[in-house]
């Protein structure tokens, strides 16, 4: 039995179901380009992942991750530092990733159109011990709401992000950060620290503005002692990027970064990686992107 040349890769519960009403014309889209297919349709993210792997390494050309930053999250996991490069189908809440790249969101026929041109780019990604990300890894007051949003079943959407938001608002605590960029260390006492390699997370909060993920740098952001009203007043100009004009807010670059603070639990791409201290490093161009 040959090996399937591309591989889709999806979650069927993502996006309330429009996920799952994409793989139909993914796959008709491929067939019709010649291309074999083998479509990996799994929630349980561990048995998902590593038949991905397996795939990649028996040969796949291409893995397609259809979905939001989740399943582009696990894909990259198999891809990144192969040179199999990823096509996103963006049908998720957030779509970061493909904001970043300004691809379709939405969208499954140009999103295709995108892939079958053959055209790629090289993106550096973050890593984080031996987990991948793309956009933003957050330790502090974003992971905290990243942490409830997850566990809410309502609002749907960039929602329930927002109203996770409102709640942790109310009693979060400024966090004593110790920080190491590319050697250097520093003390911080503030809400939180972000390290990205995209613009945006938590679905266009444009928690970075001026990030880019090809030259071979974190941003690292820090938003220092926020009283609760002016946290209130500050979580707003996410929306617009003018936050990077707040006095409290700094960005610094870095190729190497370590992070530590007290009982927070680490998220990049929206994604649950582990509690503080953690390493994180750029690598340049670990990853090719259709784009």
């Amino acid at each position: 039995m040959p090996v399937p040349a591309v591989v889709i890769l999806a979650n069927p519960f993502a996006g309330r179901g429009v996920t799952a009403d994409a793989l139909g014309p993914v796959r008709r889209r491929l067939l019709d380009a010649g291309h074999r297919v083998r479509a990996v349709v799994n929630d349980d993210a561990a048995l998902a992942l590593q038949e991905v792997r397996t795939a990649v390494n028996l040969g796949a050309t291409a893995v397609i991750a259809v979905g939001g930053d989740g399943t582009v999250h696990l894909a990259l996991q198999a891809v990144a530092g192969t040179g199999v490069p990823l096509g996103i189908v963006a049908t998720g809440h957030g779509n970061d990733t493909a904001r970043a790249l300004d691809l379709p969101l939405h969208d499954v026929e140009a999103a295709m159109d995108v892939i079958l041109s053959g055209r790629v780019t090289h993106l550096d990604a973050g890593r984080a011990d031996d987990r991948w990300f793309l956009t933003v890894l957050a330790a502090g007051f974003d992971a905290v709401v990243n942490e409830r949003a997850n566990r809410m079943r309502w609002p749907r959407g960039p929602w329930r992000y927002n109203l996770a938001t409102l709640i942790e608002a109310s009693s979060f605590r400024p966090l004593r950060y110790s920080l190491e960029l590319d050697g250097v260390r520093s003390e911080h006492e503030g809400m939180l620290v972000a390290i990205a390699n995209c613009p945006t997370f938590g679905g266009g909060l444009r928690i970075a503005d001026g990030a880019l993920t090809d030259d071979g740098f974190l941003d690292v952001v820090t938003v220092g002692q926020l009283n609760k009203l002016e946290l209130a007043r500050t979580y707003p100009r996410l929306f617009t990027g003018s936050l990077t004009s707040h006095p409290q807010y700094q960005v610094h670059r870095a190729r190497r970064v370590t992070v530590h603070a007290p009982d927070v639990v680490a998220y990049a791409d929206g994604e649950r990686i582990g509690p503080l201290p953690l390493t994180v490093e750029c690598i340049p161009s670990a990853v090719k992107v259709f784009a």
